[in-house]
C-alpha cells in the first residue's frame, strides 16, 4: 500500500484497475464518503471503456505482396487512335467493330453493373455494421455513467480480471475484462446470466480481444450473477463446459 497517497489522486487509477489489493481497498472505503470521486469514477470507467471499444483494424500482412503482384498482370489499355479531318480509316475501323467485340463490352459492362450493386450492398452492411457498434458504445457509456451504477471485480485463472458493472434503473450489465486468455480455435466466450442458477445466455465476447468491455445481451432481470463459458463458435443455447468465472452482481 502508498504510505501517504491521497485517495483523490487515485481515482483514474482505480478506474482503469491499475491498483493492488490494498490501495483499492483504501479508494473504496473512500468513494464511499465522497460522492465527487464517485461521479469521477463513474465519468473515468466510461471514457475508459469507450476508449477499448476503439480498435483498428490492420489489413492482411500478404494484402501488399498481393497487389503488387496481381499489377503485374494487368495490361495497360493502349489509347484510341484519333479521327482525321474526315473521320480517317483508323477510326472507321474503332467505329466498326465486330458484334462480337460488342457482344463482350456489353457483357462486361452487366458484369459491371453487378459488382457495383454487390459493392452497393457490401458498403450497406458495412454501415449498418458501424452504426450497431456505435449504438452498443453509446449504451454502454450510458450504462457505466448511471447513477446507480455498481460494480465488482473478480481475479480470474491466469491473472485476468473480470469486472461487472449493473444497473437497476437502465436494467442493464456490463463486463469489463482485461487479460483473459485466447480460446482455443474454433471456441468463444459465452456470457451468461445467473437467474438463481439457471443459466441465460448475454452474448459473446470477441475471441480476438482479451481485453475488452462488453454490453451484456438482454435484461438483467432477476439474475443474481452472471459467467462466462468457452463455447463453439457461434455460441450455445446452454452451457456446454465448466464456467471460467462466475460473479455475483454488487448489491
Amino acid at each position: 500500500m502508498t504510505i501517504g497517497v491521497d485517495p483523490h489522486t487515485l481515482t483514474g487509477a482505480y478506474a482503469t484497475d491499475a491498483l493492488d489489493d490494498d490501495e483499492r481497498r483504501m479508494v473504496e472505503e473512500h468513494l464511499a464518503r465522497c460522492p465527487s470521486c464517485v461521479q469521477e469514477v463513474r465519468e473515468l470507467t466510461a471514457a475508459a471503456a469507450r476508449l477499448g471499444l476503439a480498435a483498428a483494424v490492420a489489413p492482411r500482412r500478404a494484402m501488399k505482396d498481393e497487389v503488387l503482384r496481381r499489377i503485374t498482370t494487368v495490361r495497360q489499355e493502349a489509347p484510341l487512335p484519333r479521327p482525321g479531318p474526315h473521320g480517317g480509316a483508323a477510326w472507321h475501323r474503332v467505329r466498326r467493330a465486330p458484334r462480337w467485340a460488342l457482344a463482350a463490352c456489353l457483357t462486361a459492362a452487366a458484369a459491371l453493373g453487378g459488382t457495383a450493386v454487390w459493392q452497393h450492398h457490401r458498403a450497406e452492411e458495412a454501415r449498418e455494421t458501424a452504426r450497431q457498434a456505435e449504438e452498443r458504445s453509446d449504451d454502454l457509456a450510458a450504462l457505466l455513467a448511471a447513477p446507480d451504477a455498481r460494480a465488482r471485480t473478480a481475479k480470474l485463472a491466469g491473472g485476468a480480471r473480470a469486472t461487472v458493472v449493473v444497473s437497476g434503473s437502465r436494467d442493464r450489465a456490463a463486463l469489463l475484462a482485461s487479460g483473459m486468455a485466447e480460446p482455443p480455435r474454433g471456441k468463444v466466450y459465452q456470457l451468461w446470466f445467473d437467474d438463481n442458477g439457471s443459466m441465460r445466455s448475454a452474448g459473446l465476447m470477441d475471441p480476438d480481444r482479451t481485453t475488452t468491455a462488453v454490453l451484456m445481451k438482454g435484461p438483467v432481470g432477476d439474475a443474481t450473477g452472471m459467467g462466462i463459458t468457452v463455447e463453439p463458435a457461434g455460441g450455445s443455447a446452454r452451457p456446454t463446459s465448466p464456467p471460467v468465472a462466475l460473479v455475483e452482481f454488487p448489491a
